[in-house]
């Protein structure tokens, strides 16, 4: 919503100085419909040729992140402290066998149903279950656990990233396009050198819109876009290292409760849980 909300307040200023410096809109109003059809088009049949239909749903899909900002808040991390905080006391108290109904049918599983959000997270889940069976199948060595996961954890990062990325690059290129659209402008012009001034003055103009355009689509939107989009996958992959933080402490022979503990020191801190409130939530915890 902020972005939304920033956006429109550029547009105010941009346009609000122009007009009381005396600006008029009929040059711009008029050209804008062109020069958009070339920028924009240009811009979009760039970002076709570079990217896979996947990684253009993947971006597509990366406006909601934009617009609702990170999906995972204080009670996602406390939820998702308590179903690891169940997990690890299992497994330290009945051992590691017991954890197998949980992991092979997480649908089944009476824990992940008392937390249907954690549930219907894909990646979460495949982290959970993936890394428990390995450590039931005799992976015990902290170390090497903790290095596995963290080049998962990456390639999941840097895959999430790709529509930042996409966008950014797309950014890039919107000035030197707006760059185009400007000498097609005076190319144009060029064509009607031999009208009087005031026309001429009016099609320099309108080329020069072509620049404005990309400057302003670059700058004021694409490339802002690109780097909250950058931040709130950032901010998404820290509910991930909770995860991995809470297994290697586990691995480490820590309590449960000092596991955890050490998961909830790597939550973003604007979102992370007193130490009271998960001890509230660990103790009231029934499945």
């Amino acid at each position: 919503m902020m972005s939304i909300v920033g956006f429109v307040f550029l547009l105010v200023m941009v346009f609000g100085g122009y007009t009381i410096a005396g600006g008029k809109f009929g040059i711009i109003i008029g050209a804008l419909p062109f020069e958009m059809m070339m920028i924009g088009g240009a811009a979009a049949g760039a970002f076709l040729m570079a990217n896979s239909m996947h990684d253009i749903k993947h971006t597509l899909g990366g406006f909601g992140k934009i617009l609702k900002g990170g999906k995972y808040h204080k009670a996602d991390y406390i939820e998702m402290l308590s179903l690891l905080y169940f997990f690890v006391r299992l497994a330290q108290q009945k051992g590691a066998m017991a954890l197998e109904p949980h992991i092979e049918k997480p649908d089944e599983s009476p824990a992940f149903q008392k937390f249907p959000k954690i549930k219907a997270d894909h990646h979460a889940v495949a982290l959970i279950c993936d890394y428990l069976r390995m450590i039931g199948m005799n992976a015990d060595d902290p170390h090497q656990v903790e290095d596995v996961m963290a080049r998962e954890l990456k390639k999941i990062k840097e895959e999430e990233l790709h529509a930042s990325h996409a966008l950014q690059t797309m950014a890039d290129g919107l000035p030197a396009l707006g760059i185009v659209a400007a000498v097609l402008g005076v190319i144009k012009t060029m064509g009607s050198i031999d009208q009087p001034p005031a026309v001429l003055g009016k099609m320099i103009g309108g080329a020069l819109v072509g620049t404005f355009l990309g400057v302003l689509l670059a700058y004021g939107l694409v490339g802002p876009l690109a780097a909250r989009l950058k931040s709130v996958v950032e901010e998404e992959s820290k509910y991930l290292e909770v995860i991995r933080a809470v297994l290697v402490a586990h691995l480490h022979g820590n309590a449960p409760q000092v596991a955890v503990e050490t998961g909830r020191k790597m939550v973003p801190s604007h979102h992370m849980p007193t130490f009271q409130e998960l001890e509230e939530a660990v103790q009231n915890l029934a499945i």
